[in-house]
């Protein structure tokens, strides 16, 4: 007995149904992709970020406790003037005499994407 259906190749159907499936798979694939970039762009900034408040630290810890401080300060390096980093603005705090007398405390904190993110490092000086 003969069979009644025609085994020669694929009907319209199982090709809708293979690319039905083959389009689910790859737009899963794209949203991956999207999330996998946005969350390579964000470790990037934050590296970054790091990276510019540890400069700020070394290099007061190489200039070593400050005598000429008497009062609390606070120095601001707006966006656009951090040579080669211009989407990034350094904030630093010296505060006098904290936690102790004879003390310092330095605080570093680095912003980007108009302040929605930030990185914070903070160091201790003592005479």
């Amino acid at each position: 007995m003969r069979a009644l259906r025609n085994e020669n190749g694929f009907t319209l159907l199982d090709n809708l149904i293979s690319l039905s499936i083959l389009s689910v798979v790859m737009l899963g694939l794209v949203g991956l992709a999207t999330i996998v970039i946005t969350g390579n762009a964000t470790s990037k900034s934050r590296t970054v970020a790091l990276t510019l408040a540890q400069d700020k630290i070394e290099d007061t810890r190489r200039s070593g406790y400050n005598y000429t401080l008497t009062a609390n300060t606070t120095v601001t390096e707006p966006y656009n003037s951090i040579i080669g980093y211009p989407l990034f603005q350094r904030v630093t705090v010296t505060q006098v005499n904290t936690p102790g007398i004879g003390m310092q405390t330095m605080t570093v904190t680095v912003y980007w994407d108009s302040d929605a993110h930030s990185v914070t490092l903070s160091m201790l000086l003592a005479q």
